[in-house]
């Protein structure tokens, strides 16, 4: 374990300034040794020897040892700290519109050949990065609603399964609004302990298929306590559907480069998608354009916000023992040396 250094008692580090008036109290140790001997001379010469060899050394490991009990004492130990984000996510469904409309060019400049499909997912795959901690699912629906992607934490999943994703995908044509609004409010609920559920619905169009009417199910949506953000895409006026390869999503081009022309769009009428938001107290948006686009959902990215709680602690590893075990070993030293290099001789 690799840790910060630190005591768990450093205020018992203070004993080790008692160790010096210890020292100073009790003076040099080592008695000398009862003999009886001729000369005073030979005398001071073996005292002296016995207070520096014998008394200063095994006082002095009294004294350590003395210093690394209290050492061990103070609890010393690593410390290995740890935050945790403590996240009540957000459960977020995106409903998206894979209608043979959504393949129109009117989202960017001519020469972009820009569609509404691949401004969207583009845009989607930019607010499910700025979403981490927050769960979300993804339907896709054109004739009938599909689930693309369960409500999940594995947004690298999610966005591998946006791009796999194309126009003509759904074989049923037409534009079920209301079916895949009911859907999405059924997987919402599904998930316990959710701290708030919302839905965002992006279209082009409006509800031509489906057995149930986009009304009804914001309604159903509202009572199951989900909030629907709707957003239309496209401009407001005519344009035109380019060929484009169902099995693929891939636009058709002449031998110039240029979009063919298929059939006349006429713009979509979004006052049912601004009454489906106020139903679940939700907001309504229009998009004619990618930077509307993405200025929409930074906005609701902005009003859905999770709450972060940061949560520290810590794992501890002991080391008293480290210096208690040094401890007893010079004890043991010094009592070895007293009753044997040093023994006093009464």
């Amino acid at each position: 374990m690799t840790g910060e250094f630190e005591f768990q008692f450093p205020w018992a580090l203070a004993l080790l300034g008692l160790l010096p008036v210890y020292a100073l109290l009790r003076g040099q140790s080592g008695k000398l040794s009862a003999l009886t001997i001729s000369s005073a001379e030979i005398a001071r010469e073996a005292g002296g020897r016995a207070r520096s060899a014998a008394g200063r050394l095994l006082w002095f490991l009294r004294l350590l040892a003395l210093a690394l009990g209290i050492v061990a004492q103070a609890g010393p130990r690593l410390a290995d700290y740890h935050v945790e984000r403590e996240t009540p996510g957000i459960d977020i469904m995106l409903v998206l519109d894979l209608s043979w409309s959504m393949e129109a060019i009117d989202m960017g400049k001519p020469a972009q050949k820009l569609t509404r499909f691949a401004c969207a997912s583009g845009v989607l795959e930019d607010f499910i990065h700025r979403r981490p901690n927050d769960r979300i699912g993804l339907i896709a629906f054109s004739g009938v609603p599909y689930l693309a992607s369960p409500l999940t934490l594995n947004h690298d999943w999610l966005n591998e399964n946006i791009l796999r994703l194309h126009i003509g995908i759904i074989r049923d044509l037409g534009t079920a609004i209301g079916d895949a609004v009911v859907v999405a409010s059924k997987r919402l609920k599904a998930v316990p302990n959710s701290k708030s559920r919302i839905m965002i619905l992006l279209t082009d169009g409006d509800n031509n298929m489906g057995k149930i009417d986009p009304l009804p199910a914001a309604q159903l949506a509202a009572a199951l306590g989900v909030k629907i953000y709707t957003i239309g895409i496209g401009i407001e006026a005519p344009c035109n559907l380019p060929a484009f390869d169902p099995a693929t999503g891939n636009l058709r081009l002449d031998a110039n480069g240029n979009v063919i022309p298929t059939l006349l769009l006429q713009p979509a009428n979004y006052t049912v998608l601004g009454k489906m938001a106020d139903l679940s107290g939700g907001h309504f948006f229009r998009a004619t354009n990618q930077r509307e686009l993405q200025n929409i959902y930074h906005q609701i990215d902005r009003l859905e916000k999770s709450e972060v709680k940061l949560r520290r602690f810590a794992t501890y590893e002991p080391l008293f023992q480290w210096p208690l075990l040094a401890a007893l070993g010079l004890l043991s030293l010094e009592l070895t040396l007293a009753n044997t290099r040093f023994r006093r001789v009464p």
